[in-house]
């Protein structure tokens, strides 16, 4: 496969090579105002994957970049390998990796270095705090951004784990409302939990072992189909949160979003979605159907995207919302953002070549270090 083409909005300063994420991985060069990147290495932890990267990475070194990009995560293999070429590169710039989401989708609709509403749905990233980030909202250009809002934390029961066993998500986000007595709810989904391995989960949860918190969308759409779908494991990431949005498709009639709560905290907003999952709850003990649930579920995602924008929009007085990050790859939420962000008067931007996965991830680290630059 031949390396993508992409005409830059701005004429760079100097040659920059950007080396991506851990998944999804490609490779971008950039020099003037042309950008290439390289066709997409799934996972960088799979050896010929790693040396597809590592040929991707020889190929434009002939080509003498002076910049080095590379993501926050300090586990990544792209970031280690970033940081073996610091000897023969002056400059690096190890670049936020929801930041980077927001400026690749900037590249692609040729928008100037303005402010915009970027709002950054995913699985996991690192967050210039150290803590693992999935929700954000940020007020950015391609050389900044500040964090204005993020999903309300929860843990991930045995860390990544919980990608393969949503029920630990589940499970916890039912914690965090009922304590134990959400084992007493007249739901399907309980019927399923192995009550001794919940204990031994709540305990680690309870002493702070291999329970990280995370503010990440993906990790609730996984909970919630779990929940909803009454499925306790997937064999990859994302599995069940693509078949929730199957289910809500088929569900045709007109209804209301579920609750939700937009708290304010210092300098910046939580977006709680615990009035939600509450309502969720209540639907299954009516025997409301699965689709209806699914679908409200998404449009309630939507109506949250929607309303944080416009409470933003009030304080910035910016009009530009950006959307990328892999949770928007599902159709229905992208669907129904964009209508209600639109009805709202946004002006809203997508990726239009690339994948708002994390394969776009080079080319907003490229923008955001030649920013820096």
């Amino acid at each position: 496969m031949e390396n993508k083409k992409i005409k830059l909005p701005f004429k760079g300063k100097k040659a920059i090579l950007a080396l991506g994420s851990q998944t999804k991985n490609t490779v971008c060069f950039a020099k003037d105002s042309i950008a290439y990147i390289s066709p997409a290495h799934s996972d960088l932890d799979n050896y010929r994957d790693f040396l597809n990267f590592k040929k991707s990475i020889q190929y434009f070194l002939k080509k003498r970049p002076k910049i080095i990009a590379y993501d926050l995560h300090p586990e990544y293999q792209s970031t280690k390998y970033a940081q073996k070429l610091y000897a023969i590169r002056n400059t690096q710039y190890a670049i936020q990796h929801h930041h980077a989401h927001i400026a690749s989708c900037m590249v692609e609709n040729s928008l100037g270095n303005r402010k915009v509403i970027g709002v950054a749905f995913d699985g996991t990233g690192i967050g210039v705090n150290k803590t693992l980030w999935g929700a954000e909202i940020l007020v950015c250009d391609y050389q900044r951004f500040k964090r204005k809002a993020h999903l309300r934390e929860a843990s991930l029961l045995g860390g990544e784990r919980s990608i393969l066993e949503p029920w630990r998500l589940a499970a916890i986000w039912l914690y965090s409302i009922y304590k134990d007595k959400f084992l007493n709810l007249k739901i399907n989904f309980i019927k399923k939990i192995d009550k001794k391995k919940w204990r031994v989960l709540k305990n680690m949860y309870l002493v702070g072992f291999n329970s990280p918190l995370a503010s990440s969308m993906g990790r609730l759409f996984d909970a919630v189909a779990s929940l909803v779908l009454e499925k306790d494991k997937a064999d990859f990431e994302a599995e069940l949160a693509m078949e929730l949005e199957k289910t809500a498709v088929n569900y045709k009639s007109e209804v209301k979003s579920y609750k939700f709560k937009i708290i304010r905290k210092k300098d910046e907003y939580i977006l709680d979605p615990l009035p939600m999952l509450r309502e969720i709850v209540l639907d299954l003990q009516r025997k409301v159907s699965k689709e209806k649930i699914a679908y409200r579920f998404h449009l309630t995602i939507a109506q949250m995207i929607k309303k944080i924008c416009s409470v933003l929009r009030k304080e910035t007085k910016i009009s530009k919302v950006v959307l990328s990050g892999g949770v928007f790859q599902n159709r229905c939420l992208l669907s129904s953002s964009l209508d209600l962000l639109n009805k709202e008067g946004f002006d809203t931007f997508i990726h239009k070549e690339l994948s708002c996965n994390d394969s776009s991830i080079s080319l907003g680290q490229m923008a955001v270090a030649n920013f820096r630059s």
